[in-house]
């Protein structure tokens, strides 16, 4: 299957990039180039991806996948949360809790002032 080619490339090139890329964030030249290279195959890699997986959903190969997928996975049960009972906190601390919150109230930091008005010389009348 072609389908099955392009994901092992694409695994194989992303194991590449990462490998490469590490090496690239220490400095080393020649493994950035190696990941433009790399990254430009896997971008090709990408799309053909995309178009096979289009053509093998159309044609009934990814339904069938799905479904085996289903029937392995066995269903989930969700558990509800447990409710947590409120403390009693006294109105002292409730007090002295709210004021330590208006100290960290964000504050403006710059303001607009008014400019300055120049006092205007008085001319002289002739």
């Amino acid at each position: 299957m072609a389908l099955k080619d392009t994901c092992k490339t694409m695994r194989h090139l992303l194991e590449n990039i990462l490998g490469d890329l590490e090496k690239a964030e220490e400095g080393n030249k020649a493994a950035a180039q190696r990941v433009r290279t790399d990254s430009i195959k896997f971008e090709k890699a990408a799309k053909l991806y995309r178009k096979e997986s289009i053509k093998a959903d159309k044609s009934g190969v990814m339904k069938k996948v799905k479904a085996a997928a289903k029937k392995k996975a066995p269903p989930q049960k969700h558990k509800a949360p447990a409710v947590k009972e409120k403390e009693h906190v006294h109105p002292k601390a409730k007090a002295a809790a709210s004021k330590k919150h208006e100290a960290h109230k964000k504050v403006p930091t710059a303001r607009k002032n008014p400019t300055a008005k120049l006092p205007q010389a008085k001319r002289k009348k002739k």
